[in-house]
């Protein structure tokens, strides 16, 4: 495979709206030892990426100032002390940044096949979403056979990946969304209740769908006074875990809750851990997630895609909110 020497590129030019985002062009990086040199056929777009272009995500050491932190394509190059893959073979992968770009370096271990009978576009939409489920909800939380699961924001690109991995293992699985029509969503995912959050309080409804005992894991993207109300829909040894607090960093409290009932509130973030922690959650997602996938029983939700060339339009439908599911860039 012939590689060029530059390439194009979304770059954020300054902090700001998604007018900032601007097509460049750079050299094509090349594999260091332990990676990949990946030629980009789609990449994921995601909360994370607009947050970094407004200025309020710092890019991690050694990370790539361009966006993005998936992709799917296929192998152009490889790095030393690479022993599984081959150039040419078709992969997704999950990246500490640099997904817009027409090639990208990703770490080996971190890198998926594309699951079979999986376009490059639905490949593209897994790792971000699908690695942060099942660190969160799997290790973090340690969902228990028997237990019962809600996510806020259930036709977000997190949400449509936790309720279809998390009922495909068996689970109860409740959501809350803002709209009748993201609720249907939801439900024909496999949630088995949905909560339209603008109508209907999500604890009396959690309450009353559990018969007064509460759920036992909550995926948590919205933080602030969406907390405490979430300790009172814990069952009892119930578990909030929290990735983004889209509705504000600080909360309060009730510790007497916590204590009586052995709540715990943890929280985690991806991007800034080490290649061999995103690679163990790799080899777990190939090895129970991937099987699921392949048989048809987890989908990609694919919203809309657009052109490299059109992040900033791409970015505007995420800052809308109006989309189900996740919004991929073509290359």
């Amino acid at each position: 495979m012939t590689i060029p020497e530059t390439m194009r590129v979304v770059e954020i030019t300054q902090p700001g709206g998604p007018e900032v985002l601007k097509i460049a062009t750079r050299p094509v990086p090349r594999p260091k030892q332990g990676e990949l040199l990946v030629k980009v056929a789609a990449a994921g777009v995601n909360r994370p990426d607009t947050m970094q272009r407004a200025g309020n995500y710092p890019v991690p050491p050694g990370a790539s100032d361009i966006p993005g932190l998936e992709l799917a394509g296929s192998i152009a190059a490889i790095g030393e002390s690479v022993a599984r893959w081959r150039v040419g073979d078709r992969v997704t992968a999950l990246v500490q940044g640099g997904g817009y770009a027409e090639y990208c370096t990703a770490p080996a271990p971190q890198c998926l096949p594309i699951p079979k009978g999986m376009t490059p576009v639905e490949a593209a939409s897994l790792p971000e979403t699908f690695f942060t489920v099942w660190s969160n909800v799997f290790d973090r939380a340690a969902i228990k056979p028997g237990e019962s699961f809600l996510v806020q924001g259930g036709s977000s690109g997190i949400g449509v990946a936790a309720i279809q991995i998390v009922k495909a293992f068996g689970h109860k699985v409740f959501a809350t969304a803002g709209s009748a029509e993201k609720c249907e969503a939801c439900v024909k995912l496999g949630a088995d209740r949905a909560i339209d959050y603008k109508t209907e309080d999500f604890v009396a409804a959690v309450k009353e769908a559990t018969a007064g005992k509460g759920v036992d894991v909550i995926l948590d993207m919205v933080g602030g006074d969406y907390i405490d109300r979430e300790l009172k829909c814990l069952a009892d040894d119930g578990r909030v875990v929290i990735i983004a607090f889209l509705g504000g960093s600080k909360a309060t409290l009730y510790l007497s809750d916590i204590l009586r009932r052995r709540l715990t509130v943890t929280g985690s973030a991806l991007r800034p851990r080490p290649v061999e922690f995103k690679g163990a959650i790799a080899r777990n997602l190939r090895e129970k997630v991937w099987p699921l996938i392949e048989a048809g029983r987890i989908k990609a939700v694919v919203y809309k895609t657009f052109p490299l060339a059109e992040a900033a339009k791409a970015h505007e439908l995420m800052e809308s909110s109006a989309h189900i599911g996740k919004i991929v860039l073509t290359v």
